[in-house]
């Protein structure tokens, strides 16, 4: 198809304008449509090419909280929705030791961004390598449906850490 022939959807995609609002620099950006074909452009994550990234995507669902996956543009990437509900990332930099919320699902726990004023929620894999990051977009979906549907993909790699509250950690001795 000559590239003429291509139309990009810029800064007026709602998951655009919330994923730039959220978190500069997360690459996602735009969608290119080719014919009928949709191509969610993603950026790569550091690490895509880990082999266990290809074994992850191999176990992603092709549909995730009622919506159909999409193709994306780069190796270790995945979408579902259109517009797009979720974008994955496979191979980003894993997570520290953080006080951010951590949930748990299906066996694997995500440390998780956004608030109710955030059009988009973050979730990162946490304690498994490669990390995975989700993008939900909030107006659209479910967090916990999105991550449902992706958490049975990362059981097949088990945990290295777990996410512990204040509860599961000892209380220093007092004196």
């Amino acid at each position: 198809m000559p590239a003429n022939s291509r139309r990009r959807l810029g800064a007026t995609s709602p998951l655009v304008r919330a994923v730039a609002a959220v978190t500069i620099g997360v690459p996602v950006l735009t969608t290119v449509l080719s014919g009928c074909a949709k191509t969610v452009i993603v950026e790569p994550a550091e690490d895509a090419a880990n082999p266990k990234c290809a074994d992850i995507l191999l176990r992603l669902p092709v549909e995730v909280g009622g919506e159909q996956e999409r193709d994306t543009s780069s190796q270790g990437t995945k979408a579902w929705g259109d517009p797009n509900v979720a974008v994955l990332r496979c191979g980003v930099t894993p997570p520290g030791p953080t006080t951010d919320k951590c949930v748990s699902v299906s066996g694997v726990d995500w440390v998780s961004k956004g608030g109710e004023e955030d059009d988009t929620w973050v979730f990162t894999s946490y304690g498994r390598t490669p990390a995975v990051e989700v993008l939900v977009n909030r107006k659209l979906g479910s967090g916990a449906d999105v991550l449902a549907g992706i958490s049975p993909a990362l059981q097949a790699f088990p945990p290295e850490r777990e996410c512990v509250g204040a509860e599961d950690v000892d209380a220093p001795p007092e004196g």
